[in-house]
């Protein structure tokens, strides 16, 4: 028979039902087992996030310097500014929209002391990461740019097979544990008697979020209509099915076949389009981005944190040269990200598994999002590059 294959996403959600079913009637002893795999998780992440951050960052940086072409930098340039717009325009729409339609839980922020004195993990054992945040980031930057700079090939195969060690880490290890880490959040959630208003937010959040996929997607490209005269509504309407197939996959990577050919269709160039899309696929995380920024606000303003534009300005500008580094796998953006909602946010364990669990929700939207901005700077970059040619030419 047919092995049955079930999504990460579909995992994710048979976690928080059975964890907030389980709730209802889980003794003591059961649940102190899931609590217990939850604390050894939990530092085991906080461990592995500097080594995340320096295995994907480093590389990634090193990569887009390496051999920087005019078209290049444009590209990166663009694709940075995409970012950035979506980041800071999701700030501002979320700062507006959510003190409105999100209840103020504090408890969730401190749901480990909220847990009966009998409801605590048998053991627990400290796992100190070799790094703290900051010095992770710090270090990617400086690595990351000296590979770009030095013609030695030794050092960059060294960050090249870390990268290797740390996508199969999370690929392999964590990311088939988070639906295992999901549940228990939800079991002690559920326990706690917080679970009511934190699906209520989920619901909530997600419905924001999908409003404002379809509104950026729709800035993207009316911004390459109006610089190439074009309609925009057409342009969209052909990048269609590398949306639609990117919910599917939930791959940048693997959608870039289908992006590559809508890009055509839009009449971009065909040695533009196998320039900018590839690349794109991997720099151009706007839908992600809004994703991570709308979640993480969300969550502050539940748990009352202050959420404040010179905290996250910082925070978008450090999330768009991040996202450059997120694996092409579920989940893999969010866990390239929790370092820095950690470290400049100040998310806990609990917080992050929450963060975690609202963002896989909406993996494959993110997706979708990214990919078709993809087919808008497609659109611009041909623009640019015929303009060029014109001036060569005359």
């Amino acid at each position: 028979m047919k092995k049955l294959k079930v999504s990460l996403l579909g995992k994710i959600g048979i976690a928080i039902g059975l964890g907030i079913l389980c709730g209802q009637f889980f003794p003591a002893g059961i649940t102190r087992l899931f609590l217990t795999f939850n604390s050894l998780f939990g530092n085991f992440l906080s461990f592995a996030i500097p080594l995340i951050i320096v295995g994907l960052v480093a590389p990634a940086i090193g990569e887009i310097g390496k051999g920087a072409g005019k078209w290049l930098l444009i590209t990166v340039a663009i694709a940075y500014g995409s970012t950035l717009f979506s980041g800071f325009f999701t700030y501002l729409c979320s700062s507006t929209v959510f003190p409105q339609i999100l209840i103020y839980n504090p408890g969730i922020a401190t749901l480990d002391t909220l847990k009966d004195e009998a409801l605590t993990p048998y053991f627990t054992i400290d796992m100190p990461p070799l790094m703290d945040i900051m010095s992770a980031l710090l270090l990617s930057f400086i690595v990351g740019i000296g590979l770009s700079v030095i013609k030695g090939v030794a050092l960059r195969n060294v960050f090249l097979d870390f990268r290797e060690v740390v996508n199969m880490l999370i690929s392999s290890a964590i990311i088939p544990l988070l639906p295992l880490y999901i549940f228990g959040i939800f079991l002690n959630i559920t326990i706690s008697g917080q679970v009511g208003s934190v699906m209520s937010t989920f619901v909530k959040i997600i419905v924001f979020i999908f409003a404002m996929h379809v509104v950026l997607l729709l800035i993207q490209f009316t911004t390459a209509g109006a610089i190439t005269k074009r309609n925009p509504f057409v342009l969209l309407k052909n990048m269609l099915p590398a949306y639609a197939t990117a919910l599917g996959t939930q791959s940048s990577a693997a959608t870039i076949p289908v992006t590559l050919r809508q890009a055509l269709k839009n009449g971009v160039r065909e040695s533009v389009a196998t320039f900018v899309v590839p690349l794109c696929a991997t720099i151009h995380l706007a839908g992600s981005t809004m994703k991570i920024v709308a979640c993480s606000m969300a969550i502050m303003y539940m748990v009352g944190n202050p959420v404040t534009l010179s905290d996250y300005s910082g925070f978008i500008m450090m999330l768009g040269v991040t996202m450059v580094a997120a694996p092409g796998v579920p989940g893999g953006a969010v866990m390239a990200a929790l370092g820095l909602l950690e470290g400049m946010l100040g998310f806990n364990e609990t917080m992050q598994g929450l963060m975690i669990a609202i963002y896989i929700a909406m993996d494959s939207f993110g997706t979708a999002c990214n990919v078709t901005g993809d087919g808008a700077i497609a659109i611009v970059m041909d623009k640019i590059v015929k303009q060029e040619d014109k001036y060569e030419t005359a």
